[in-house]
């Protein structure tokens, strides 16, 4: 079983980092690792962090794996 994020991330072309961690994704301090750590691109606008959805999904697609039970 794969997960669709198209489907559960809603429309919108970039998300800040406190509508990522609404939509209970990630927390706010764990994507702000993540942009630092440069595994996930993000783009300044004004002083607020914004990820692209098409990002998001990259990365939470290249970082999600099923547990065998």
């Amino acid at each position: 079983m794969t997960t669709d994020f198209n489907n559960i991330i809603p429309e919108g072309v970039l998300f800040n980092l406190k509508e990522i961690q609404e939509m209970h994704l990630m927390k706010v301090s764990m994507t702000k690792k993540l942009i630092y750590k440069n595994e996930i691109e993000a783009v300044r606008i004004a002083s607020k962090l914004h990820i692209s959805r098409a990002e998001l999904i990259r990365y939470l697609e290249a970082n999600t794996f099923a547990i065998a039970s």
